[in-house]
């Protein structure tokens, strides 16, 4: 018992007692009456390793509380909680007398993607919302990049041209024509009239199968999951038409700088032209289920409105450009391979938004296929490419024959041509805008430098713009009426484009002068594409981008437009 009472007096300095009432915490069952409640109490908690319990609620609470001190600690105030329970019904009371003026509004940033089904790619957007409004919208790309520009720098130029086709990789054949087009420019080469033929039928072939993509995915993303199924049985038989022609079905390789590959196999306008006799029944089902279907309307109408001035600011091209009424078609306004030869019309949007882009290309659909029609009509016989045996192989009969040849094949496919020293710019109509590719050579068998012109990245740049102020469900739409593929937007390697000195130095050791190039310092900037289109120059989004300043005047002029 003496025992007992010294451990108790011990435990007295480490537990500072606070007489509550009269009745014990917990009820106690001791033998011995001689030992108190208090003592047994402050006996149990010395003894034990854990905190004491309460075994009451702090309004029934009776007996001594127990509070563990220290040499820093001070004793509560309010050891229940009882006034700060009633500061809490206080504050509640006076947050709800509170005006809707001095309460704080919150923006939620919410990540879309970079695996988002909608987004069709590594897309991610980092988005700042008010609810589910959208205030402001960073899109952040990069996450597709490969180096290709600087990929292309250590290449030869016909080493070079399948790395196009895994650009775009929904519109292989058109990139491929484009960097074509400026190589044939430093050759100064004239390819063959069925080799330019042939190039435009199957570059309105890609046209359609990028478009049945665009506009299927898009009702995909939207909720009408039918017009996917249906579309891509028509795009199956253009992929076949995209293996026979060059052994393929994505990554074709087939327009090179010189003319085609190979001339088409025996047969194959046949089935085209079969192809296309019907197709334009299946364009016609298709706008049986979206055209007039209400919640299509609904979620496409007054969505994204990009208005005419604000799409040349923002350096939209293609549909984009042409869904808020300005009617610039490259292949109308400068007009490559047998585009000059055949007729067709500009589809133009009215109000600029979702819905009218979507006519756009489905309208583009049977311009396409106008076109392809007239391909067809006026195919001409004779070569598919250059006869010039530096650029373009020789034929296999040849090189059995001759020795000249046979010598042409072999430093051609491993050495490759030598282009002549100068720099040039190609741009083309590709189905989700204006592509261009930005070509300097130093006269050796391979490019100095590539620039490849997305017209993805002007169109996503431009997204904060066009979505501020729309729901979050919203977003959606607008992707997809954008049409981006980010194996072209990922591209860049993000470094100027221009040298700010007229004689710059090679890596490979030789001078190279700039023929026709931009100083930089200097305004008289004589840019291949300036020279047709006179634009400013202007630096939006980390790269530099045309604002066709030129069409906007002569857009405004009636008569400039009347003839396309």
């Amino acid at each position: 018992m003496a025992a007992l009472h010294r451990l108790a007096a011990r435990s007295a300095k480490r537990l500072c007692l606070r007489p509550a009432c009269t009745l014990p915490l917990r009820p106690t069952t001791s033998s011995n009456p001689s030992i108190s409640s208090r003592a047994a109490a402050s006996a149990a908690a010395s003894f034990s390793t854990t905190g004491l319990r309460r075994y009451a609620t702090p309004a029934e609470t009776q007996g001594t509380v127990l509070i563990p001190v220290d040499e820093t600690f001070s004793t509560p105030a309010d050891p229940y909680r009882m006034k700060s329970l009633n500061s809490e019904e206080n504050d509640i009371q006076t947050s709800a007398d509170d005006s809707i003026h001095n309460r704080k509004v919150r923006h939620y940033t919410v990540n879309f993607g970079p695996q988002h089904p909608a987004a069709h790619g590594v897309l991610r957007l980092i988005l700042e919302l008010n609810g589910e409004e959208i205030v402001r919208a960073d899109p952040h790309v990069g996450l597709l990049h490969r180096g290709t520009e600087k990929l292309c720098e250590y290449k030869t130029y016909l080493q070079a041209l399948p790395y196009f086709d895994r650009l775009d990789y929904v519109s292989m054949m058109t990139n491929e024509q484009c960097f074509a087009l400026a190589v044939e420019k430093l050759l100064n080469v004239e390819i063959p009239d069925r080799a330019k033929w042939i190039r435009t039928m199957f570059g309105e072939i890609t046209r359609i199968l990028n478009h049945l993509m665009s506009v299927l995915s898009h009702a995909m993303d939207v909720g009408a999951l039918t017009p996917f199924l249906w579309g891509f049985e028509e795009r199956e038989k253009l992929m076949e038409f995209y293996e026979r022609v060059s052994g393929a079905r994505l990554h074709a390789a087939y327009v090179r700088p010189g003319g085609v590959h190979q001339d088409i196999p025996v047969g194959l306008l046949d089935d085209i032209y079969q192809w296309a006799t019907q197709f334009g029944d299946r364009i016609d089902e298709t706008e049986e289920m979206l055209t007039d279907n209400r919640i299509w309307i609904d979620r496409l109408r007054g969505i994204g409105v990009v208005t005419a001035a604000d799409a040349l600011n923002l350096s939209f091209t293609g549909v984009m450009l042409r869904g808020s009424g300005v009617p610039w078609d490259i292949r109308k306004s400068s007009p490559y391979d047998a585009y000059d030869q055949v007729e067709f019309d500009v589809p133009v949007g009215v109000n600029g938004d979702c819905y009218d882009r979507y006519l756009c290309r489905m309208e583009e659909f049977r311009q396409s296929l106008r076109i392809i029609h007239q391909c067809l009509n006026k195919m001409p016989a004779g070569p598919v490419r250059v006869e010039d045996y530096k650029v373009s192989p020789p034929p296999r009969t040849a090189m059995k024959e001759n020795m000249e040849a046979l010598i042409h094949h072999f430093l051609l496919y491993t050495k490759g041509y030598a282009v002549p020293p100068g720099d040039t710019y190609s741009a083309i109509e590709a189905p989700k805008g204006e592509m261009g590719v930005y070509v300097v050579s130093d006269g050796s068998e391979r490019p100095y430098r590539v620039h490849i012109r997305a017209p993805g990245f002007a169109h996503l740049g431009g997204f904060d713009a066009v979505c501020k102020g729309h729901l979050l469900a919203d977003a959606v739409a607008v992707i997809g009426t954008m049409d981006l593929v980010f194996g072209m937007l990922s591209r860049p390697s993000f470094t100027p484009l221009f040298c700010r000195n007229a004689n710059f130095s090679s890596r490979r050791g030789r001078q190279v002068e700039r023929c026709g190039g931009i100083d930089c310092i200097s305004k008289q900037n004589r840019y291949p594409a300036i020279q047709k289109n006179t634009a400013k120059l202007t630096y939006r989004f980390g790269v530099i981008h045309f604002v066709l300043w030129d069409v906007y005047q002569k857009w405004t002029d009636c008569d400039y437009f009347a003839s396309a």
